[in-house]
């Protein structure tokens, strides 16, 4: 991966499914990655930082923390997933409201939240790159017909989190872009994690590529995007998705 070594690189969400690989992706490329997670203790020295992204002063702290140690943050990926307990759990024209502002609340606005304090960050750099992971459900409505005999429930909070962070992401990309700093997104398709096998096969059967993607599908483009390679790439939402947004 062309310069992305040494490079200081947040990965928030970094216990999880996505964030996980991202890290080990990176770190396999020499870059010096911090994960951000709300599990376990806080240790600097083994790069990783317990913080709540929808925590102003907690995405302070924690930046604070990364400065301090290494001088600088050339790299920040929003890749937390935070959620209700009811999440995925009820049909829209059964949603509770007050579900669906929390959860726009914890993962869009949280988005927003650590976007503002990192980039005034870079912005005093005058160099950095920050990735907003949001998906195709950010592009494209759902086919509801994939989730047909199983009990997965496609939230609507996530088509309004999703899409509102692909057009946030442009804004952010226009308002920082004379400054030497680079806002992207990316939008993975359907991510293989032990669904019900009905839903697996309903949802590979209408995938161009005829499969799920995996986390090491996703990885390589996190780390192009925060590399030199892509220096001159801002306000762009690149689409890994097996074909599934092309018909």
């Amino acid at each position: 991966m062309n310069n992305i070594k040494q490079k200081v690189i947040v990965v928030t969400g970094g216990m999880g499914l996505l964030g996980s690989e991202f890290i080990t992706y990176l770190r396999n490329h020499e870059a010096l990655v911090i994960a951000v997670d709300k599990v376990g203790e806080t240790d600097i020295n083994t790069h990783y930082i317990n913080a709540d992204i929808t925590d102003v002063d907690s995405i302070k702290s924690a930046i604070k923390l990364i400065v301090d140690k290494f001088g600088r943050i050339d790299g920040w990926v929003n890749n937390a997933y935070p959620r209700t307990a009811d999440w995925g759990k009820q049909e829209f024209s059964e949603e509770s409201m007050e579900s669906f502002e929390k959860n726009v609340t914890w993962h869009l606005v949280g988005y927003v939240k650590c976007c503002q304090q990192v980039l005034n960050q870079m912005k005093k750099q005058r160099n950095g790159s920050l990735i907003n992971v949001a998906s195709i459900y950010g592009i494209v409505g759902p086919d509801f017909s994939i989730y047909e005999g199983t009990t997965i429930v496609n939230p609507s909070a996530y088509a309004a989190i999703k899409g509102g962070l692909i057009n946030f992401t442009r804004y952010l990309a226009a308002y920082y872009g004379s400054h030497g700093v680079r806002v992207n997104c990316i939008s993975p398709g359907g991510i293989f994690d032990h669904q019900p096998f009905q839903f697996v096969r309903q949802y590979e059967a209408k995938v161009p590529l005829r499969r799920l993607g995996t986390p090491q599908d996703i990885a390589p483009s996190v780390a192009f995007l925060l590399s030199e390679a892509a220096n001159y790439i801002t306000g762009h939402n690149l689409v890994i998705d097996g074909g599934w947004t092309a018909i």
